[in-house]
């Protein structure tokens, strides 16, 4: 019981009045840490698995920042997260590790670790920008395509864009991904350069020169574009690992940390596998050959118009 409260992130003082309804009148910070252990070897566990769940088509990765005790003063380190996409459709928590920062270093250990315990065909990877992480999937993941999550890249565009401008810019950059295939994304793409070449040529070389970083989804199917343009379904999974470790705030050394996340995750994990599949068997087929239907000719579409700076404005 009292591991099962600590997974979900229960204070000390709370377990305490709970266990007092049991009889037992104290319950020291101590004794609560014995007990938690016991969760360690089924977190190695976790961690160390082979990924032999056949290809994984789509990674993601990202991390967070943790505060631990070390050597008599309190510091941040790295917790690096990354998730993917099995041969049957399931999402996956690939691996958790630990790390002092984020740099090139960390995150090429994290995914050549990911590598030898077996993850392979992969597709693509979505992420921030962060460099360290983009060098390590390109010297780690041969043959993958690097996705800069669209959320982030506005928030970058966006500290490049005078204030009075972002609203216009905002709503242009928004249109180029409300297209109906990936010929149409190019093209309003083109446009927007060019609108933004005219007014806030700076804005518009940021643009250009992150064009295929932003579009790289568009050689995918377009039905799961939303599930691979952009790191939100990651960011929903930091969100819970912050409700559970919010709790402690400081954690008293790295063992602690990688022994409450890596529980959190096991959990996340066992929800995924049993729930219904992320994606279906048929478009991570077309996925797996980058079969996308503008690409042959077979479709046509009707192209929405460009949103000019001064309907943004007005809108």
């Amino acid at each position: 019981m009292v591991a099962t409260c600590y997974l979900l992130g229960v204070s000390t003082r709370r377990m305490e009045k709970l266990v007092e309804t049991l009889g037992i009148t104290r319950l020291s910070k101590s004794q609560v840490s014995v007990m938690a252990r016991e969760l360690d070897v089924h977190v190695e566990e976790f961690r160390t698995r082979p990924l032999d769940a056949g290809l994984y088509t789509f990674v993601a990765a990202d991390a967070l920042v943790m505060k631990v005790r070390e050597g008599g003063r309190v510091v941040a380190v790295h917790v690096l997260v990354a998730t993917g996409v099995n041969a049957d459709g399931q999402r996956e928590i690939l691996g958790v590790e630990v790390t002092s920062s984020e740099d090139g270093a960390g995150w090429l250990a994290f995914f050549r670790g990911l590598s030898v315990r077996g993850l392979s065909g992969v597709q693509l990877v979505t992420s921030d920008a962060h460099a360290g992480l983009v060098a390590a999937t390109g010297a780690t993941l041969p043959g993958a395509s690097w996705q800069r999550c669209r959320t982030h890249y506005a928030a970058n565009l966006m500290s490049a864009t005078p204030k009075s401008s972002w609203g216009w810019v905002k709503a242009m950059l928004h249109s180029i991904y409300d297209q109906p295939d990936a010929a149409a994304v190019h093209a309003q793409f083109d446009r927007v350069v060019d609108a933004l070449a005219e007014k806030l040529p700076t804005v518009a070389e940021h643009l250009e020169e992150a064009r295929a970083d932003i579009l790289a989804f568009t050689v995918f199917p377009k039905e799961i574009w939303r599930q691979i343009w952009s790191n939100n379904p990651q960011e929903r999974l930091n969100r819970e690992i912050r409700r559970r470790t919010d709790v402690v705030g400081i954690f008293p050394d790295r063992n602690a940390l990688v022994r409450l996340v890596g529980a959190v995750l096991a959990e996340q994990h066992d929800d995924w596998i049993e729930g219904r599949r992320y994606l279906g068997l048929d478009v991570l087929a077309r996925s797996r050959t980058r079969l996308v239907d503008d690409a042959t000719g077979s479709t046509q579409s009707t192209q929405p118009a460009l949103v000019t700076p001064a309907e943004a404005i007005s809108a």
